[in-house]
């Protein structure tokens, strides 16, 4: 093409510019619903997610900010081996992006990852039995939780296989003596997967701090919970598919009001 010749966008393409903008937007809002419930550890763990585009460009927290400072404009784009791809005033951990790299780069459906280092979450994942059955905000991750083991601080990229094998095709996963990680294919689903999975480890602890005899329903009750929980056609005379969107509306205007700068 010569410098004569006009280009032609193409009206049918999707404005990928405007769509990142869109994400910035939802995972800024992400990082501040973490802060407020309190989900974080100080400047460490993330939430990383895909830009839409050919390239395997990712959005980032700037290491060294509060999660409760992250704004849509300075998350960081940086490559599938955790390096900037444009010019940041900010710096980047590319250790911290080890598992996440690897969890996107194996899962196309993955187009968010998150992963926290909660109390409750890191206790349950101390315990040998993992997540149980206990309640009904658990049964949604029935047979449907992947478990790593603890190899060190993630700082070796010949972990990412064995990490990738272990959360398979699961939405979530614990990582053992470590903490929490839910995937999902907007940000918005990734937060609702950890909010209900981490409440789900605080029931446990507080369930089992007393040393009472546990209830748990029996497992053909388990999978039929995590279906409907799931969306799945369980048979059920009657189907909720607005829930999600419903929960993820109410957090939009939870953030309007406690963080507006979000979107900045």
């Amino acid at each position: 093409m010569t410098a004569s010749t006009p280009h032609h966008t193409d009206p049918a393409a999707p404005d990928t510019s405007a769509e990142e903008a869109r994400l910035r937007r939802e995972l800024a809002a992400v990082y501040r619903l973490v802060a407020h419930f309190r989900m974080t550890d100080l400047i460490f763990t993330h939430i990383s997610a895909r830009v839409p585009g050919p390239e395997h460009h990712f959005l980032i927290n700037p290491y060294g900010l509060l999660f409760e400072e992250i704004t849509a404009s300075n998350l960081v784009k940086v490559d599938l081996s955790g390096r900037p791809v444009e010019e940041t005033p900010h710096p980047v951990n590319p250790a911290g992006f080890v598992i996440h790299s690897a969890v996107h780069a194996s899962r196309p459906d993955a187009h968010c990852v998150l992963h926290t280092h909660t109390k409750a979450g890191c206790a349950v994942a101390a315990q040998a039995d993992g997540l149980l059955p206990l309640n009904q905000i658990s049964l949604e991750f029935y047979g449907r939780l992947g478990y790593h083991d603890y190899e060190g601080v993630a700082l070796n990229l010949a972990e990412q296989r064995r990490l990738v094998a272990d959360l398979a095709g699961h939405p979530a996963m614990i990582l053992r003596n470590h903490g929490l990680l839910t995937v999902g294919e907007t940000p918005a689903q990734a937060f609702l997967r950890m909010y209900y999975l981490d409440k789900a480890c605080e029931i446990q602890i507080a369930a089992t701090a007393g040393g009472a005899k546990l209830v748990t329903p029996p497992p053909d009750i388990c999978e039929l919970t995590a279906r409907q929980l799931d969306g799945e056609d369980d048979g059920s005379d009657l189907q909720d598919d607005q829930a999600y969107d419903l929960a993820w509306a109410a957090l939009l205007r939870l953030v309007e009001r406690v963080a507006p700068d979000y979107k900045d």
